[in-house]
């Protein structure tokens, strides 16, 4: 490729860019690639988790380098009923993401770079300069909108060292015997060494607000109820992830230009009940690849259309996340989560892979709801939720 060739400039330096990036590199090593970050520190302080059936095996190839922990199963616990899945998990982090971009001779990335307007063939810095590319994609995370209803599934997680073994071998996703405070609320546990364990203490609430003084102090208290013994906490990340309970796909994407293709939490591509985003991200990460070589006027037209699909495709989700934080009791919530996860493994995997089908949702609602029936009658209809926009 000629070294006057314009770049690929990915606005944000998140889980979304990382992944276009990683693509795109794995299909052409010569593709200029820039990422943008207004920080210092780019792809933040997290942890992306996903389950293996989430994402095909030619995925999993470019997807490998970025990976830092891998298990070959998960458990679920909860008062009435614990279970071993014999599903794959896998983590990345930011330490693990920043590592394979700087493996990657054809992609730069440049921090304290914020951009102050966007166009589809370059980017206006805050400085004044001018950056010109061939193609750009917004990439800067969640947007807040008012054509979506939410839940939050907010968490904090001390990543820590133990004074003695925890006896864990594969991730616990959910432990919901804990007291059920804020709403539902579980403990998930990452295994990291015999020794090193990374405990988050998640709520599925009605209310963003995460008081970390108040988690911390539950984590210690679960951890010593375990017996372990933490010498030293290694890090903590924090974050607050919306939960879709209601979506006006027009009114959100109205407010997006149209001539700037948008990736990741931006584009709301998250699944609707989990409020993991991977798998969206890597889908929107090959639609980049397979329309390649495209400009940005094309491609936003494109994931317009994908996001339009995946929508569609997601409005089961967005049902029973109304039953869950509509319909049921707060206090009742974790038996909804109970009940589901006593359901066969593959159609478990396809949920969270945002593939149910027919005959797993009619599995799913078949039989006595854990909620009130007249009030799931109360959420069937999504648009009632949404405010409209007043006539001009």
């Amino acid at each position: 490729m000629a070294e006057t060739a314009l770049p690929l400039v990915l606005i944000g330096a998140g889980l979304a860019s990382a992944l276009i990036a990683k693509r795109m590199s794995h299909q052409d090593a010569e593709l200029p690639i820039l990422i943008l970050e207004q920080h210092d520190t780019p792809f933040g302080n997290h942890t992306w988790s996903f389950h293996d059936a989430d994402v095909d095996r030619a995925d999993m190839q470019w997807l490998r380098p970025m990976i830092a922990h891998h298990w070959d199963g998960q458990s679920v616990r909860f008062r009435g009923h614990e279970r071993h899945l014999p599903s794959g998990y896998a983590s990345l982090t930011s330490g693990s993401v920043l590592g394979a971009m700087k493996g990657l001779a054809n992609v730069t990335i440049r921090g304290g770079m914020t951009a102050s307007s966007v166009q589809p063939d370059g980017v206006i810095l805050s400085d004044g300069r001018v950056q010109a590319c061939s193609c750009v994609i917004d990439c800067r995370g969640y947007r807040p909108s008012a054509a979506l209803v939410l839940g939050f599934q907010k968490f904090l997680g001390l990543e820590v060292e133990l004074s003695e073994p925890h006896g864990l071998i594969d991730p616990v996703i959910m432990d919901a015997t804990v007291d059920q405070l804020d709403g539902y609320r579980f403990v998930y546990l990452l295994p990291l060494s015999p020794t090193r364990l990374l405990i988050e203490d998640t709520r599925y609430s009605d209310g963003g607000e995460l008081d970390d003084e108040a988690l911390t102090a539950d984590i210690a208290a679960y951890a010593s109820d375990k017996g372990w013994h933490i010498v030293e906490e290694l890090r903590r990340e924090r974050g607050v992830l919306p939960i879709a309970l209601a979506h006006d796909l027009e009114k959100f994407w109205s407010e997006l230009p149209t001539d700037i293709p948008q990736a990741g939490m931006r584009a709301a591509l998250f699944h609707p009940t989990t409020g993991y985003s991977l798998p969206d991200a890597v889908k929107v990460a090959n639609l980049v690849a397979e329309s390649w070589p495209i400009g940005s006027v094309a491609l936003a037209e494109k994931i317009r259309i994908h996001a339009a699909d995946q929508h569609r495709k997601h409005i089961f989700y967005r049902l029973l996340n109304r039953m869950l934080f509509r319909a049921a009791r707060p206090d009742r919530r974790h038996l909804v989560l109970e009940r589901f996860y006593k359901l066969p493994t593959p159609l478990i995997e396809r949920f969270y892979a945002g593939r149910t089908h027919a005959r797993d949702i009619a599995r799913i609602l078949i039989g006595k709801p854990p909620v009130p029936l007249h009030r799931a009658l109360m959420c069937l209809r999504e648009a009632s939720l949404i405010k409209r926009r007043p006539h001009a």
